[in-house]
């Protein structure tokens, strides 16, 4: 169900940026060539219909992201326990031991030469 929204989804929203891209706020657009005054679907009626598009397939896009957060698939969750399980049962890993002597600072032995005869 949760792919289904999706692809819905998309294609709200390309459907809505063919709209908002047809539009022109400053009256051009589609909305221009219908500029005759004789025209029966004139320039007011397509700017009506752009807007009304607009907020519809806004308001579907919201209801869609809203409903795809119901189908989102908990399988991850169940992923993320065997996950848990299988860090908790690995063996420790041994941690280094560190000389605990701070006193004595580590001086590394210098073999003696014998001077040449």
């Amino acid at each position: 169900m949760y792919t289904v929204i999706a692809i819905l989804i998309v294609i709200a929203s390309v459907i809505l940026t063919l709209v908002v891209l047809v539009q022109n706020s400053k009256g051009g657009g589609l909305a221009a060539n219908f500029a005759a005054g004789n025209q029966t679907f004139g320039v007011r009626q397509t700017a009506d219909f752009l807007e009304k598009a607009t907020w519809t397939l806004a308001i579907i896009i919201i209801v869609l992201c809203i409903a795809a957060t119901a189908f989102v698939s908990t399988r991850n969750a169940e992923g993320n326990s065997t996950l848990i399980e299988k860090i908790e049962n690995t063996a420790p890993v041994a941690q280094p031991q560190f000389p605990t002597d701070a006193a004595a600072p580590a001086v590394e032995a210098v073999p003696e030469t014998e001077p040449a005869q």
